[in-house]
């Protein structure tokens, strides 16, 4: 029997000319029911409510036909207003230097959707969104512009006759941030509604600064025009469910939490890897590196959320607080020959069965070029938790295999009980979180081979989103926009937290960019990485994970 599709809107969100969904039948809690847009939800999903009350919202994307917010904001906003998780008075408005028509906007906005939406563009949810679409064109660095980004909001406000939280979205490349945070606060648009649940806030894409000198000078240009509270510094890795999940099973499993030290935790390794190459991306890539791409924020989020200790609640403050204190416990790494690092380009190789050019023969690739295309940290966290855990951190393009994943390896049991190689296959026991592409978590135990002697072989124990909760979840950005929208700042990047991780990171920048190429290794194109990162744990008796 298929499950009737309620609104959980709360009367006043979601008038009925907006929302499709039936009624519930009389006796049932409107609060309670859950919103579903297809007609049969996993049975996992049945009684849960996904409606978390934004405020009538404006979102301003700034770099509106940058290839960001067509590939990921776009079907983002489409996918919640698809699941009437948007609040009925949304308003979508993109700003860019391009003089786009309104209707022309909103003919890519609907390209984007069909190229790029986890779900199919429907007529009736797009006609809903569609009419609310507009842009505004003018140069970021251009006081004018915001000006007439001011009085276009104004506009919308007063058609619909109440005010408006202005959500603004910075998607554009790092060297305008600064320019487009000072206008927004001359513009008087920073301060609206200061204060009040529907202030004005700011979502900052990554990257966010080059290194902690450029880190420390944004975030003060943002504190001159926005309070923290206002700020929304993203890492779309936060948003997903496995890195969410994360929290669950260390803090809401018995069986996890006692074991989450030293004492029965050998070594963690993050690996962030990345089957392709730089593409057409090369003149970004040279000024980036894997160290800044990659390193910097995502991996280190998931470091941090690793091994933080327990937070006192689930607020977003009590989070980031503990996530600050693990960057702070990490010690400065060794940049010796023998050190903490390693580094290295990908050459030609083969990927999927095709051959693939190494790095430096990349479009846009300088032929002497000194930029990383993997980077391998060993860390160390000076702290009672983990004091002589080595935290292992690695990400490359060209590897073998997509995937991001946490693995926490602990210790092997005491005794010679089955010590006998020949008859004992034994592994460490492993608890692996899968972030992506397969979002879900893996435990390696061992067990007894069937037979009539004793014999023993590790095995994987899985769980898969996909498997137990369906196939078409929520992606990142979906969550984190709504989370903007509604002021929920817990998977969002506080200012102090950036500056303690490129703390960490500018000394390791600063020796390989005096260093040039020396020291730089290389790994064919389709392997795991390069011989140095295999030494880095080498050293310690262990090797890197091939998940």
């Amino acid at each position: 029997m298929p499950v009737r599709a309620y609104c959980p809107l709360p009367v006043g969100y979601c008038p009925p000319r907006r929302c499709r969904s039936p009624l519930p039948e009389r006796g049932t809690d409107r609060r309670l029911a859950p919103c579903m847009a297809d007609s049969v939800r996993h049975p996992f999903l049945q009684g849960l409510s996904k409606h978390r009350g934004a405020p009538p919202t404006v979102v301003v994307i700034f770099g509106a036909s940058g290839d960001l917010t067509a590939r990921k904001l776009i079907p983002a906003v489409y996918n919640l207003a698809h699941d009437n998780l948007l609040p009925a008075d949304f308003y979508l408005v993109g700003f860019g230097r391009k003089p786009i028509p309104h209707e022309e906007f909103r003919a890519l906005a609907a390209d984007a959707v069909k190229e790029f939406s986890r779900r199919e563009l429907k007529a009736d949810v797009w006609d809903r969104l569609a009419p609310h679409t507009t842009y505004v064109a003018g140069g970021y660095d251009e006081p004018a512009a915001f000006t007439r980004l001011a009085d276009h909001l104004a506009g919308i406000e007063k058609q619909l006759g109440r005010e408006v939280q202005p959500l603004f979205y910075i998607s554009t490349p790092p060297t305008v941030f600064a320019p487009i945070i000072r206008n927004l606060g001359a513009s008087g648009l920073a301060a609206k509604y200061l204060g009040q649940p529907h202030q004005a806030k700011v979502i900052i894409e990554k990257p966010f600064g080059r290194d902690l000198a450029s880190a420390r000078a944004l975030n003060a240009t943002v504190r001159s025009v926005f309070d923290e509270p206002q700020v929304y510094r993203i890492d779309h890795y936060l948003g997903k469910e496995t890195v969410q999940d994360l929290l669950v099973q260390r803090f809401a499993n018995s069986i996890f939490e006692p074991l989450w030290n030293r004492n029965f935790i050998s070594s963690v390794q993050v690996t962030v890897a990345e089957e392709v190459g730089v593409g057409t991306r090369g003149g970004y890539y040279e000024q980036s590196g894997c160290l800044r791409d990659m390193i910097q924020n995502h991996t280190m989020q998931l470091v941090a959320l690793t091994a933080m200790e327990p937070p006192v609640s689930l607020a977003a403050e009590a989070i980031r607080d503990e996530k600050v204190k693990l960057l702070h416990a990490i010690q400065p790494l060794n940049l010796g020959p023998m050190g903490d690092t390693s580094r290295a380009q990908y050459s030609a190789g083969m990927v999927a069965g095709k051959p693939v050019p190494g790095y430096l023969e990349e479009e846009g690739i300088a032929s002497g070029s000194a930029t990383e295309t993997y980077a391998a940290l060993r860390l160390s966290i000076n702290n009672w938790r983990w004091q002589g855990v080595p935290f292992y951190v690695r990400s490359g393009k060209r590897l073998a295999r997509r995937v991001s994943e946490i693995a926490v390896t602990f210790r092997r049991p005491p005794g010679t009980l089955f010590a006998e190689g020949d008859r004992f296959d034994l592994a460490a026991n492993t608890l692996a979180f899968q972030i992506q592409p397969d979002e879900g978590m893996h435990l390696i135990v061992n067990t007894k081979i069937p037979g009539l002697e004793t014999r023993t072989q590790p095995v994987k124990m899985s769980f898969r989103y996909r498997t137990t909760f369906g196939s078409n979840t929520a992606e990142a950005y979906e969550r984190l926009v709504l989370d903007a929208m509604i002021g929920d700042s817990t998977l969002f990047i506080r200012g102090d937290e950036t500056e303690a991780s490129w703390q960490l990171c500018s000394p390791v920048l600063t020796v390989w960019e005096g260093s040039g190429r020396e020291g730089m290794q290389s790994y064919p194109a389709g392997s795991w990485g390069p011989t140095g990162a295999d030494a880095l744990l080498a050293r310690d008796q262990r090797a890197w994970r091939q998940p």
